[in-house]
């Protein structure tokens, strides 16, 4: 990495400015787009029925995980920013990005638990913060790998570990809905649950390919791109899935 292009850089200074841009575009729009639809928040204490104690507006929500990616963006492309990125990126570690994603892929799970029928705030909580520590085990990949003289997979299993018991527990409620009725899972939901299943998986094929090295990922700044345009691509899916289902 240290004898990389730099030319290389600055296109990818430019490629996180776009990239923000679109995130912050699909934000606002989510915001002046959406109705007030929101979900209760429960909690269940011992020998009491759940009270419900707040509700959280879902288009906010989604509007909050867009713009954290924004910021994201903005912050590795800005005059102090930038060379920081640089930096890390020639080390094969992007910090920002695995700060970014435990905050606004943990909004994005839980928003889909909300709308598989988790809503008691301790389950809420232990899935954010589950979630969140399973991006923070990406970081810990990263950062461990950069003094092995080879790849220690000890983060990243203990990553899809984390990020296998966030999906196990929202499988648990999806598919327990459906047992109970058929109809019990609106259809936007189904696509949801299946389509964003399948780019978290994908976030960890990636990391897998750039340590293996494989074609095009022999060079970490594509793996970096590919990076930006998953999270690019999952947070439009889920955003607009539930506009057309419930927010519109």
């Amino acid at each position: 990495m240290e004898g990389a292009d730099e030319t290389k850089f600055a296109k990818l200074k430019r490629f996180n400015m776009a990239m923000g841009a679109l995130h912050a575009i699909q934000g606002i729009l989510i915001l002046f787009l959406s109705n007030n639809t929101s979900a209760d928040v429960n909690l269940t204490l011992f020998n009491k029925e759940p009270d419900v104690i707040g509700s959280l507006p879902l288009g906010a929500m989604v509007a909050m995980f867009l713009f954290a990616s924004a910021i994201a963006h903005f912050s590795v492309s800005s005059p102090k920013g930038y060379p920081w990125y640089v930096a890390n990126l020639k080390k094969g570690i992007n910090y920002a990005r695995w700060l970014e994603y435990a905050v606004s892929s943990s909004i994005m799970v839980i928003v889909i638990a909300m709308l598989c029928g988790i809503n008691e705030l301790s389950a809420l909580v232990l899935i954010f913060s589950l979630n969140a520590t399973m991006n923070l085990f990406g970081m810990m990949m990263e950062l461990h790998n950069q003094t092995t003289e080879k790849t220690n997979w000890t983060a990243y299993i203990f990553g899809c570990f984390a990020g296998l018991m966030v999906w196990a527990t929202l499988g648990i409620y999806f598919f327990g809905a459906l047992l109970e009725s058929a109809d019990a899972i609106p259809p936007f939901v189904y696509a949801i649950f299946f389509i964003l299943a399948f780019f978290f998986n994908i976030f960890a094929v990636n990391m897998v390919l750039q340590y293996r090295a494989k074609g095009k990922w022999k060079d970490y700044l594509y793996g970096e791109k590919v990076y930006i345009v998953l999270s690019l691509s999952a947070k439009t899916a889920l955003a607009w899935l539930v506009w057309g289902g419930t927010l519109r």
